[in-house]
């Protein structure tokens, strides 16, 4: 399987079996998934705002076999640069952030959040659900 970068709510929607899970679980089951650190972040912060103790994610997380890559000045300027384009549609500093990895890394990108179907960006953007 093709490497693809997940977005924060693609991962979460694996971990608690939401709708879309079973679109993200053969990317992760290969070990083709791509993370950004920013959105590596996000995922423990969300994962602690449901109340999972860090010492849980500790533990989980690394048995996804993410691919963890530090967000580095390229992916940072990308990121800055796609508020032009994608503010209109609410997208946050980490829903950037994972474009710009995926448009760096010229990788598609699995998110659960519709709204970026509607930003012109030089990546396949597929939403997990309908």
């Amino acid at each position: 399987m093709n490497k693809c970068v997940l977005d924060t709510s693609a991962v979460l929607a694996y971990l608690f079996e939401e709708v879309g899970a079973e679109q993200v679980a053969p990317v992760l089951e290969a070990g083709a998934g791509v993370i950004s650190s920013v959105n590596y972040a996000e995922l423990v912060g969300k994962l602690i705002d449901q109340g999972m103790p860090a010492t849980l994610i500790r533990e989980t997380l690394p048995g996804l076999e993410l691919e963890l890559v530090d967000h580095d000045q390229a992916q940072a300027f990308l990121t800055g640069e796609l508020r032009a384009a994608s503010k209109a549609f609410g997208l946050s500093l980490g829903d950037r952030a994972c474009l710009a990895l995926a448009i760096v890394r010229q990788l598609p990108v699995l998110t659960a959040d519709r709204a970026w179907l509607n930003v012109a960006v030089q990546t396949t953007v597929r939403v997990i659900r309908g």
